[in-house]
C-alpha cells in the first residue's frame, strides 16, 4: 500500500490489524489509527490562522496521552476511556496525565471489538466497511494507583447529542480542509476545534467538516494520531464527554482518497451508548464509576 493510503487508512507497522467500528449505509471510512508517516494536531480551516487553534495543556486536564500516540480521557480516579484500536499492536504499560507518567494495571477491551484482517486495508472500501460494521471501538484502562490533582471528566448521560455544538481536543495530524491532512509528527502541541453533531446512529456520533458560511468559527476535525481523543458538549453548564475520536469518512479507493478534506465526516464512539458497559466494567474491576 502507498504512503498516502497508509496515512489515510491510519495503519502503522506496529498496528496493521488494529481497526474499529461501523458506518451508516454507503459511506466509506478510514480509522484514526497510528501511522508510520509523521504529521501535527487537528485538521483546521484554511482561512483561519493556526495560532487560533492552539491551547495550553491545562485547557483540558483530563486528557491522557498514550505513550505511542493517541489519547484517552480520565473518567474516574483510576480509570481512562479510549478507543479500543488505540490500545492494539503494542503493550500499554503507562500513560501520561497532567505531565505525570502513570503505570497501567490492565486494559479492558470491549468484547465487541474486532481487529480487521490486513487484506481489507487495500482495494475498494466496501469489504472493509462490511467488516467494520459490527465492531465496538472502545476500551478502558485501569491505573495501578488513582490519579491525583486532576478532576475526572463527567460523562454525558443524555440522548440529545444531535445538533449540539461540540469541542474537540487532540495532538494528532494537522493540515487544512482545502488541501487535506499534511505530513509531520503525529504528536506535537495541543489544539482545540469546534464542530456540530450532524448525525447520531446507535454507537456513533458524527460531525461534518464544513467550510465557509456553514462552518463554525474554529471548525475542524480530528486527524490521524487523535484516536481516543475527546469530543465534549456543554450540558448543565459543564463540559461533558460525549464521544471519542474513532474514524473518518472518505470516497473512492483506499489508495486514492485524501484524508482531512472539507465535506468529510468524523465519527466518534458514542459514550451514552456505552454507559452500561463502562459502569459494569469499572464496578467489576474494583472501583466505583464517576457519578
Amino acid at each position: 500500500m502507498s504512503a498516502d493510503a497508509r496515512r489515510l487508512v491510519g495503519i502503522s507497522l506496529a498496528a496493521v490489524q488494529a481497526s474499529l467500528g461501523r458506518i451508516k449505509k454507503g459511506l466509506p471510512v478510514v480509522p484514526l489509527l497510528m501511522t508510520s508517516a509523521t504529521a501535527t494536531a487537528i485538521v483546521i480551516r484554511d482561512d483561519i490562522p493556526d495560532e487560533r487553534y492552539l491551547v495550553a495543556e491545562s485547557a483540558f486536564p483530563a486528557l491522557v496521552d498514550l505513550m505511542h500516540e493517541g489519547h484517552g480521557v480520565l473518567i474516574a480516579p483510576q480509570w481512562i476511556v479510549t478507543a479500543a484500536h488505540a490500545t492494539q499492536g503494542h503493550s500499554v504499560t503507562e500513560v501520561m496525565l497532567n505531565g505525570e507518567c502513570l503505570a497501567v494495571e490492565r486494559v479492558v477491551v470491549h468484547p465487541g471489538y474486532k481487529q480487521v484482517p490486513e487484506d481489507l486495508f487495500t482495494g475498494e472500501s466496501e469489504p472493509l466497511l462490511r467488516f467494520l460494521a459490527s465492531s465496538d471501538d472502545i476500551a478502558l484502562i485501569k491505573l495501578v494507583k488513582p490519579a491525583t490533582g486532576v478532576e475526572p471528566a463527567p460523562l454525558y448521560r443524555g440522548q440529545g447529542e444531535l445538533g449540539q455544538k461540540v469541542v474537540l481536543y487532540g495532538k494528532g495530524a494537522t493540515g487544512n480542509g482545502l488541501s487535506g491532512q499534511s505530513e509531520g509528527p503525529n504528536r506535537t502541541v495541543l489544539r482545540r476545534a469546534q464542530n456540530v453533531i450532524s448525525s447520531v446512529d446507535g454507537r456513533w456520533l458524527a460531525y461534518t467538516f464544513d467550510s465557509g458560511r456553514t462552518a463554525r468559527p474554529l471548525e475542524g476535525m480530528l486527524g490521524s494520531g487523535d484516536s481516543g481523543s475527546p469530543v465534549l458538549l456543554q450540558h448543565h453548564r459543564q463540559w461533558e464527554l460525549a464521544g471519542l475520536a474513532s474514524w473518518r469518512s472518505a470516497e473512492g479507493k483506499l489508495s486514492e482518497v485524501r484524508s482531512g478534506l472539507y465535506g468529510q465526516r468524523g465519527y466518534q464512539v458514542r459514550i451514552s451508548h456505552y454507559l452500561p458497559w463502562i459502569e459494569a466494567t469499572i464496578k467489576a474491576n474494583g472501583a466505583a464509576p464517576t457519578p
